[in-house]
């Protein structure tokens, strides 16, 4: 037993497994990452797990959707074995001696590729019956899909350094043959070769069954073995070398939905990129590696400040040329933004609108609706279409003809936009059914396979491509792969400029679409509307008791003004709207100083602060011509905050629970900060100003759908059986009175 456990102890693959563990620990970061994405833990409330446990390629999950994840995990595999190779093989000197040492490498190197696999398959099961709602055939063949892409990607990297084992052979033969020129080349002297004394290893696996001893290599020298190792070394960069040519071309063909890999594909082939970045490093510049780190940092730094490169995303439409036009930002610019000249001019065209609007409805003093809607991904938009189907249908059609205002936060936007055009459609005489389940399936389209597989393609490996919007060209990255996949998943409807809808809102022929962003400088809202909106820049204020308000929110169209504002593409407001830290480019805007946005859900992730705002604006016309204005409020999320609660499990907690305290709890937050700002506007407005809140509420709370752009198909159903929670069915009864004309809460005890 004793010399049975000796043998295991110094067998080659279990020293090859510790080594990982005492060496290099960086590396297994990324295993980390793979284990906690398939276990769900990692990015959980984000839905990372179905993006490998259910990959999907053109809209379908199947076989050939596994077989690009089995490819990508397949080169993951050969990376992180090609790198820790060329790291580890001066431990392992008696590799030199055999044939085919990167094969006898690989086939040692198995315990945690084949755990892997192991636990993937075990949860992919698991996920594709209980998720993806998979009978056991195509469970089967996902299951097939996934090991031929996995074993047709192994046996081409085994057959490349087959092919290189040989060569490396024909080109020593003649000095190994001829002991003269072979002790010329490599004399032995102090140089002959030691085994490591990091490692002690007595047996390896010579194949996947056949146990070997491991033989002595004293007797040759060590530059001989080295000289082995590094032809094998330079074989394998030059396999990442090609792998990285391929990902160019991918980047190139990438408008093509052929070439739009599943996200999992792309996420794996970037933690491939990397590690094998690390080997080349580490191979070519040895203990060199950091500081050349350092210098290519402080280069690309210098570059980039200089304005040499420019990695940064752009708002397509706006003109970035001209910089001598660009509009100042600082607290003076934006004050004359919003002089009080300008409030009243931009109030009065507003008012101008709310009078035509006014005007199309059935009676002298309408029920006005506002449509809020929140963030929360491609669950928001698919819950916010459901729920707007639903609305339409109780008011005969005439959802949008009732409602002045939509706005709100990311994916509730997608859905609101996408709904709001079909009805423009509709009513220019297209014969659309606006209540087509159709037009669920469209939002909830996945939009990250096309985003991870430009991150990997565009942003690391291709050159630069182009493309233009009017008379100005912008650079081709994953924001552009993201409007481009949501201009196809909604039927090329949102395919529009700002100007193409100034004349149908400005004549109240559909409502008017604020779209917010978050200004990262200040935490200002950027506010994008084809009308002026200076009002919305600061909160309403006694002007005699109080002057110093300061602005809290822009006016895009103001601010520029001369970089031509409605150019601005309606997929790109959209996406400045929905800009989910990382996941999508942050998007820079021409001013002095230049200032980026990212997601509006960062300062209003319901809508509601917007929107109350304006009724307060409006207050007196509101209270003069309408006999109610019902804000229609479409979340994702339960109201009130109780959902996910921050819970301590773990010692560690104590550590991290200051830091993450106020991620777990932003959005409830914001909105115990917004229930007030409801409450002083219903104070405002006595019985005009009423609320609907229509919730997703998931039938089980751990099976709730994810925050991200893509859902499976128990997710979906789950979003569309939530329509029938008591919560929501109350306020649909509710909602058919407000529509009909009647209030049923138009007198409150205020009014008794």
């Amino acid at each position: 037993m004793k010399a049975f456990l000796r043998g295991l102890y110094c067998s080659f693959p279990l020293q090859l497994f510790l080594l990982h563990f005492k060496k290099f620990q960086v590396l297994l970061f990324f295993w980390f990452i793979l284990f906690s994405t398939v276990n769900g833990t990692f990015m959980k409330s984000f839905g990372a797990d179905s993006l490998y446990l259910a990959p999907e390629y053109l809209g379908n999950v199947n076989a050939l959707s596994a077989s690009f994840v089995g490819v990508s995990i397949g080169i993951f595999i050969m990376s992180w074995n090609i790198t820790t190779f060329i790291l580890f093989s001066r431990h392992f000197r008696f590799l030199a001696t055999t044939s085919n040492p990167f094969l006898k490498y690989c086939i040692n190197n198995f315990v945690i590729p084949l755990a892997f696999l192991i636990f993937y398959f075990f949860n992919a099961v698991v996920f594709a019956r209980d998720k993806e709602l998979m009978d056991a055939w195509h469970i089967f063949l996902l299951v097939i899909g996934f090991l031929a892409g996995l074993v047709v990607i192994i046996i081409i990297s085994l057959y490349y350094f087959f092919r290189a084992d040989k060569t490396i052979i024909r080109r020593l033969a003649p000095v190994i043959s001829n002991p003269q020129l072979f002790k010329a080349q490599f004399k032995k002297g102090d140089t002959r070769a030691t085994e490591s004394r990091l490692v002690k290893v007595e047996w390896y696996l010579n194949s996947i069954l056949k146990l070997k001893k491991v033989r002595d290599v004293s007797h040759y020298s060590r530059e001989f073995l080295e000289t082995i190792f590094s032809r094998h070394h330079f074989a394998a960069v030059i396999s990442i070398f090609v792998a990285f040519i391929f990902l160019i071309v991918v980047g190139f063909w990438l408008d093509n939905p052929l070439f739009q890999l599943p996200a999992a594909a792309g996420i794996t082939l970037f933690f491939a990129i990397l590690i094998a970045v690390s080997g080349a490093f580490t191979y070519f510049l040895q203990s060199w590696s950091i500081p050349a780190l350092v210098v290519i940092f402080l280069i690309l730094n210098v570059l980039y400040r200089y304005g040499i490169i420019d990695p940064t995303n752009k708002a397509y439409g706006l003109d970035y040329a001209k910089k001598e036009d660009r509009p100042e930002y600082s607290q003076e610019s934006l004050m004359a933004l919003c002089a009080p000249s300008h409030v009243e001019a931009d109030k009065a065209n507003m008012i101008a609108i709310l009078e035509k609007w006014k005007a199309k409805q059935n009676s002298p003093k309408p029920v006005m609706f506002i449509i809020n809607t929140s963030g929360g991904g491609n669950r928001s938009a698919t819950f916010t279409m459901n729920v707007l189907q639903r609305l339409d249908s109780l008011s005969g059609g005439d959802l949008m003809k009732k409602t002045f205002l939509i706005t709100g936060a990311s994916g509730g936007m997608l859905g609101a936009a996408y709904f709001r055009e079909l009805e423009k459609e509709k009513r220019n005489g297209k014969t659309i059914n606006l209540q087509n389940r159709q037009y669920v399936d469209d939002i909830s389209s996945d939009l990250l396979n096309s985003l991870f597989t430009s991150f990997v393609a565009r942003d690391l490996a291709a050159p630069a491509q182009r493309f233009s919007v009017g008379t100005f060209e912008y650079v081709k990255d994953r924001g552009y792969a993201f409007e481009e996949k949501l201009n196809s998943n909604t039927r090329g409807l949102l395919n529009k400029q700002l100007k193409e809808q100034y004349n149908d809102e400005v004549q109240a022929k559909m409502p008017l679409m604020l779209f917010n962003s978050v200004i990262t400088r200040d935490g200002r809202k950027m506010i994008i509307c084809t009308q002026p909106v200076s009002f919305l820049m600061r909160p309403c204020y006694d002007t005699l008791r109080d002057a110093d308000v300061d602005i809290d929110g822009v006016d895009y169209q103001a601010l520029f003004s001369k970089q031509d504002p409605l150019n601005l593409r309606m997929l790109t407001a959209l996406r400045m709207n929905a800009t989910f830290p990382y996941v999508l480019p942050n998007v820079w805007l021409p001013s002095t100083p230049v200032i980026d946005v990212m997601d509006a859900g960062l300062r209003d992730n319901f809508g509601q602060e917007t929107a109350t705002r304006f009724v307060q604006v409006f207050d007196d016309w509101i209270k003069a011509n309408t006999s109610a204005v019902v804000l229609l409020q479409i979340r994702d999320r339960k109201t009130g905050g109780w959902d996910h609660p921050y819970e301590s499990g773990a010692i560690t907690d104590i550590a991290t629970k200051p830091m993450l305290l106020l991620q777990y709890n932003w959005f409830k937050m914001q909105e115990y900060g917004q229930n007030e700002m409801m409450s002083l506007t219903q104070e405002l407005l006595g019985g005009h100003f009423h609320r609907l809140t229509f919730q997703y509420i998931p039938k089980k709370e751990d099976a709730a759908a994810a925050l991200n752009f893509r859902l499976s198909k128990r997710e979906k159903q789950d979003i569309s059986e939530a329509m029938m929670s008591s919560v929501n069915a109350g306020s649909f009864d509710q909602f058919t009175q407000y529509a009909n004309g009647s209030h049923p809460h138009s007198i409150t005890k205020k009014d008794e």
